[in-house]
């Protein structure tokens, strides 16, 4: 049985126990290895140079225009772009030295990014209590104007008591990273409300956030002080919606259609792309685009390092198993809830802001097995079902994927063909990793040569790290 204790909601909220008198305003870095073990394609003809676009007031009281390609309208209206202005950054930076200090964990500094960016446009930073309430029951937001946007996961900032205290009735506290860096203002709001926090042993991201986390959040409007940078190798890969918006836009395209993935691309992933972007050509579309958009937050333990899944992408467009003409490979940097159909929603939702009006789904997004029993946490046909009815999800166009498989009469890829199912073989996740950590060969057709080579050294390099150390023996 689940144990439920209270939770008090203030404005805001911090894990921070510390206060620094120093701060120190640089970049932040999430780096798990000291370098990546690959050297990254940096695919330079999918990315351009970032420009700063004009911040936005509140989209919903805004009369400015908004900032999108011509596919689809951002929710709220505009894209939020919370990243200060060069010329304002200095003064920013030095208020916030007098403020009290948030000390924030790897988490939500991934979320401070998703909202600086505008992934979860209109909203303007961690949640207050009338939005909280609203993603936590109804899995959407109400505008002012009385249109409904989705937001189905809570984006919540939680602090313990003794932050609490420190902050006291100060209106406002900087937010620093686990290694004091400061990144941002929280400008708080007056609201409290009484939740509810309940911890369920197995689940990935109660783990690692919810369980430990403090029994206050904080909500209030985000200031961010420069672009979140990880200098993991890697941030030229992560476009933020205004920059993918301008590049749909650059490309004259007149669809676009997004695919995440936690996974390394097969064969398989790749049938359903480009037959998704020849089903468009034969709808009358032009020019659709694929937006390959693999998930690059926190994720559990046992799912494959975003570097070795960047470099493995890398290979399977150097292989010419997806087109690099018509595709854009970009990383989307939220943390993974494994939460299934709630948390599909939230990957759709925030793929309209970047600008996709297409979206493919396939067979339990978002899901995990079960902690403690033989099956899945979730209902495999209920994510597509779900965003077919989610609020605030309408214009978005759905595109549920047919199952594929392994056909080992045709030794390749195919969509599966229920009568002669004998000749498939469906090849898990699991079953994957095992062939490429026992330096197997998958059968031919599975995966690209070079795509797998990635997957196998990666391997490898995890039994050399596992390996034990053999005394070493001194002659005499």
């Amino acid at each position: 049985m689940p144990l439920t204790i209270r939770l008090h909601i203030t404005p805001y909220n911090t894990l921070n126990l510390h206060t620094n008198s120093k701060t120190k305003f640089t970049s932040y870095s999430t780096r798990i290895r000291p370098k990546p073990i690959y050297h990254s394609n940096p695919l330079i003809h999918y990315v351009y140079n970032k420009t700063k676009m004009l911040g936005f007031s509140n989209p919903v009281e805004s009369s400015i225009p908004s900032v999108k390609s011509s596919l689809i309208e951002p929710d709220g209206g505009a894209v939020v772009d919370l990243v200060l202005p060069e010329s304002e950054r200095g003064t920013k930076a030095l208020e916030a030295e007098s403020m009290p200090k948030v000390r924030l964990t790897k988490i939500d500094v991934e979320w401070v990014h998703m909202i600086s960016e505008g992934w979860a446009s209109p909203l303007r930073g961690f949640m207050r209590e009338n939005e909280y309430l609203q993603s936590l029951h109804f899995n959407s937001l109400r505008m002012a104007d009385g249109t409904v946007v989705n937001m189905s996961l809570p984006i919540v900032l939680a602090i313990g008591d003794e932050t609490k205290g420190s902050i006291g009735s100060s209106k406002n506290v900087a937010l620093v990273t686990p290694d004091g860096d400061l990144i941002g203002i929280l400008r708080r709001k007056n609201s409290k409300n009484v939740g509810y926090k309940t911890t369920a042993p197995g689940l990935p991201y109660f783990e690692e956030c919810i369980t430990p986390a403090g029994n206050w959040l904080i909500g209030g409007d985000l200031e961010v002080l420069k672009p979140i940078k990880y200098n993991d190798g890697l941030d030229h890969y992560r476009l933020s919606p205004q920059q993918l918006r301008k590049e749909f836009d650059r490309r004259q395209a007149d669809a676009v259609f997004a695919f995440q993935l936690r996974n390394p691309v097969h064969n398989g992933h790749a049938l359903l792309m480009n037959d998704t972007r020849r089903r468009l050509l034969e709808m009358g579309y032009k020019n659709p685009i694929l937006l390959l958009h693999p998930l690059g937050g926190f994720t559990k333990a046992d799912d494959v390092p975003l570097d070795v899944r960047m470099e493995q992408h890398s290979k399977v467009l150097e292989d010419g198993v997806l087109d690099p003409k018509t595709t854009i490979v970009s990383i989307f940097p939220s943390p993974m809830h494994y939460a299934g159909p709630t948390e599909v929603q939230w990957h759709a939702k925030a793929r309209i802001n970047a600008g996709a009006n297409f979206y493919i789904v396939g067979r339990d997004p978002a899901g995990m097995g079960h902690p403690t029993e033989m099956r899945g946490l979730y209902d495999p046909d209920h994510g597509k079902k779900v965003l077919s009815m989610a609020p605030g999800l309408e214009k978005l166009n759905i595109l549920p994927f047919r199952v594929a498989a392994y056909d080992t009469m045709a030794r390749k890829m195919a969509f599966f063909d229920p009568s002669r199912s004998q000749d498939f073989l469906f090849i898990s996740g699991t079953k994957m990793r095992t062939h490429a950590r026992n330096g197997e060969n998958p059968p031919d057709g599975f995966m690209c040569p070079g795509g797998w080579k990635v997957l196998v050294q990666y391997y490898e390099s995890l039994q050399v790290e596992e390996a034990p150390q053999k005394p070493t023996v001194l002659s005499t």
